[in-house]
């Protein structure tokens, strides 16, 4: 068994094979080309990203590293947040505020055509949905949401209820649980800090640009565990009661949560089914070994 140990402890090395990129997409590219190129700037096997971009859509795609691809499902289930330009067919009608207010909360979807999931009719949480401003027929949106909602169908929707028809315009991605756009990184960054480091030995940079993996984490209840439950969870075993340290008061049962070690290196994700306070039994089920 291998525990990465504190990780803001680890060599650039270790950094690199379980790492996060907050990465700024740029227009053009699809989420999976960048992906690979993070992949091959980093000079690891793999790389994830977090949540598909399409290629002219730009903004917040956090790029898991090496053995951190094991974490990218924590993206499912958080939220999102956009900016979009929503373009009427027509001028904008007198009650535009108050046919958008009315798509916030749950919204029926059907994903379009061209899409990488099963066509079928399901619901997704719109959370708040808000004018920003208008220009003529376009018009700026706020959009935070449930993970898997489409933006282009719902500016689609929106025209039809506005009775004007309308299609989406730009888009960019602001944030994703537990990211946002107040640090994000290009590729040229990644460059240059990888350049830096390699050409010199100066690892700074790099430590700015790429953080331990952990960071994809913060927004998911926490489980501290004891280094001997660790042992035994590497092996397969889930994690008991005896070896549960601490947990968050938020962790809720069936709920997803991510274990730690007392020096906050991540060891597995889980689902809470048991009180941690308990004297036996079992605490987290695992669904990822990390270890």
């Amino acid at each position: 068994m291998s525990l990465r140990g504190p990780p803001d402890e680890r060599g650039p090395d270790a950094l690199l094979e379980f790492g996060v990129v907050n990465l700024d997409k740029p227009p053009g590219p699809s989420a999976h080309q960048v992906a690979a190129w993070v992949r091959d700037l980093c000079d690891v096997e793999q790389a994830a990203h977090a949540g598909t971009l399409d290629p002219k859509v730009t903004g917040c795609l956090p790029v898991l590293t090496g053995a951190a691809t094991r974490l990218s499902q924590v993206f499912l289930e958080g939220t999102k947040e956009y900016v979009a330009v929503l373009e009427l067919h027509a001028d904008p009608p007198a009650d535009l505020d108050s046919v958008v207010a009315e798509f916030e909360g749950p919204l029926y979807q059907k994903p379009p055509r061209k899409s990488a999931v099963v066509r079928q009719l399901r619901v997704r949480e719109i959370h708040d949905l808000e004018v920003r401003s208008v220009e003529g027929r376009q018009v700026l949106l706020h959009v935070r949401c449930e993970s898997g909602t489409y933006i282009r169908k719902l500016c689609h929707d929106l025209g039809l209820a506005l009775g004007t028809g309308a299609h989406m315009g730009d888009l960019r991605r602001t944030a994703t649980d537990p990211f946002d756009d107040a640090d994000l990184v290009t590729l040229h960054d990644l460059s240059d800090a990888l350049g830096r480091w390699r050409e010199r030995g100066d690892d700074d940079w790099l430590r700015e640009v790429v953080a331990p993996a952990e960071r994809a984490l913060d927004h998911l209840p926490r489980v501290t565990v004891a280094y001997g439950a660790a042992e035994e969870i590497a092996n397969g075993a889930p994690v008991y009661a005896p070896g549960v340290i601490d947990a968050d008061a938020d962790a809720s049962f069936d709920g997803l949560v991510a274990c730690y070690t007392p020096d906050d290196a991540v060891v597995c994700l889980g689902r809470m089914v048991g009180d941690p306070d308990a004297e036996s039994g079992t605490v987290v089920e695992l669904e990822r070994v990390l270890i």
